[in-house]
């Protein structure tokens, strides 16, 4: 067994953070600011902060546009896991990173409780 690692998209709407933590708030969730400079050039720089939920066996990096639900260590889903794997994976419906994309994800099989 492979530790699960899934990356999602949200193509045309830009995710609220704060809704999504209130969404959420039943799991461990913290901040992940990523820090600017004033010569900071990228288009991305304003959409870079994101959050980090925790499961019992899945985790997730969550940003305006991106999500990745990944293990540490692989494990059965539990409930938990299974609920927060739901609630990312309708929040970002898409298996690709831009509508031009011709690479895509399916997602890796895992085992539940």
């Amino acid at each position: 067994m492979r530790p699960y690692n899934y990356i999602r998209y949200s193509l045309f709407t830009k995710i609220d953070l704060q809704k999504l933590k209130e969404r959420l708030s039943g799991f461990d969730v913290i901040d992940r600011p990523m820090p600017s400079s004033e010569g900071d050039m990228s288009i991305y720089r304003n959409e870079r902060d994101g959050i980090q939920c925790k499961a019992d066996n899945l985790r997730a990096f969550l940003y305006e546009f991106k999500a990745v639900l990944y293990q540490k260590i692989p494990a059965p889903f539990t409930k938990n896991d299974l609920i927060l794997r739901t609630i990312v994976l309708e929040t970002y419906p898409s298996t690709r990173s831009s509508i031009l994309s011709i690479d895509f994800q399916r997602e890796p099989a895992f085992e539940t409780v």
